[in-house]
């Protein structure tokens, strides 16, 4: 498994919570503001609020997505179709979920996530039937994911509450990744949550790898600076 934000120099760099600065609080207040708004809007079934409130998840899945087609189906999809086609059934269907907390709202939409990526696999395969196994499959791997992308902020733990923490943190740390430049963003994923070497990173980026090693850097750095000050801008994807 990719290690946490590995510095440099090698050692190993992790937001302490108390640290993880204005930017993750941030979000992290408004995932839970989103959520309660979330909740009202199905229950005055109001789409158009519904539809609005679950784009605050959109970089989130998309990063999610990345990971598993890179991963599983090499780049075969597009993350951005797949969201948005994620994003269409999640609004569809919202009046159908039952939970009342965002560890539950997560585990559901990675359920959606994983139906339609099942969807494009069989569509890729050539074949119509669904498989169960598959998506289940999918879904644990998207969990994993998921808890990977959370893991590169908080402390270990593998209790129920702290494996929630580290999902909805991810959600968090997701948008922020969101706010950089598309190359800052691309290095940290391929480096730190997909755990390709320079040398790799540099064959998919199309750099040397002193180029890498450079752009890596100061990504980091980027990020830590979102992280702290929560300044910036959010990027164009």
């Amino acid at each position: 498994m990719p290690s946490p934000l590995p510095l440099p120099s090698g050692t190993v760099y992790s937001w302490p919570r108390e640290r993880a600065g204005t930017r993750l609080d941030q979000f992290m207040t408004e995932s839970s503001i989103s959520l309660v708004r979330l909740l009202d809007a199905v229950r005055r079934d109001d789409a158009a609020a519904q539809g609005d409130l679950l784009l605050y998840y959109r970089p989130w899945l998309h990063l999610l997505a990345r990971l598993e087609i890179d991963g599983r189906f090499q780049g075969k999809f597009d993350a951005s179709d797949i969201v948005q086609q994620t994003l269409l059934e999640a609004c569809r269907d919202l009046p159908k979920f039952r939970g009342g907390t965002e560890a539950e709202l997560l585990a559901w939409l990675r359920q959606v996530l994983a139906h339609v990526l099942g969807h494009e696999f069989r569509r890729y395969a050539g074949t119509q039937q669904r498989d169960i196994g598959r998506e289940v499959s999918l879904e644990q791997s998207l969990a994993q994911s998921s808890q990977r992308l959370g893991d590169m902020l908080a402390a270990s733990g593998s209790s129920p509450s702290q494996q929630a923490i580290r999902h909805e943190q991810g959600v968090a740390l997701a948008n922020v990744l969101a706010r950089l430049p598309a190359d800052h963003r691309e290095v940290i994923v391929l480096r730190n949550l997909e755990g390709l070497s320079h040398e790799e990173v540099a064959q998919r980026m199309d750099r040397s790898v002193g180029a890498v090693r450079m752009l890596w850097v100061r990504a980091l750095a980027g990020l830590r600076k979102q992280m702290d000050d929560g300044s910036g801008q959010t990027s164009s994807s």
